[in-house]
């Protein structure tokens, strides 16, 4: 059975694991490495971020970061989702996701946004079977390994925190 819950400190190095394989894959993120506990918790808000987990491991993990410092954004916020190799496809990625939406209008945010290299079709799939829309496309947003990547920009307007 799958379970949600929020993140405690020790669960970081089955994060830290699972952040590694989305870097690997090659289609997640623009990071090389994954950023060391310090550098995560700093960038990730304490009161969203949550883990799926399955027999007490570690499965996957949903975190929001800030967009901005300044007040009048402090309502938005960006997704950071990566699943284990061994578990995509079987609904984890939905339920982890759709939780975080949960807890981040629980905290008041009313907008959620997203940027997916278009490569990552199961990653677009997912935030739009959960209310992202696509704003945009960014093209050669940054180079990755020589290659310029383009980034699909997703938002998600909360119908629950009032703007």
């Amino acid at each position: 059975m799958i379970t949600i819950r929020h993140f405690i400190q020790h669960d970081y190095a089955a994060v830290d694991a699972i952040y590694q394989q989305g870097i690997d894959m090659g289609d997640a993120t623009f990071q090389t490495r994954s950023p060391d506990w310090n550098y995560w918790n700093k960038a990730k808000l304490e009161n969203c971020r949550l883990v799926a987990t399955e027999n007490n491991k570690v499965i996957g993990w949903a975190a929001l970061s800030a967009v901005s410092n300044l007040d009048v954004f402090a309502g938005i916020a960006e997704v950071s989702i990566y699943i284990a190799d061994i578990t995509q496809g079987k609904g984890v990625g939905h339920q982890l996701l759709s939780s975080l939406i949960n807890c981040s209008e629980e905290n008041g945010f009313w907008t959620l946004q997203a940027g997916i290299f278009p490569e990552n079709k199961t990653s677009l799939g997912l935030h739009q079977k959960n209310g992202f829309k696509v704003l945009a496309t960014r093209e050669k947003m940054g180079s990755m390994h020589g290659v310029w990547r383009d980034v699909v920009f997703l938002e998600r307007r909360s119908s629950v925190v009032g703007i």
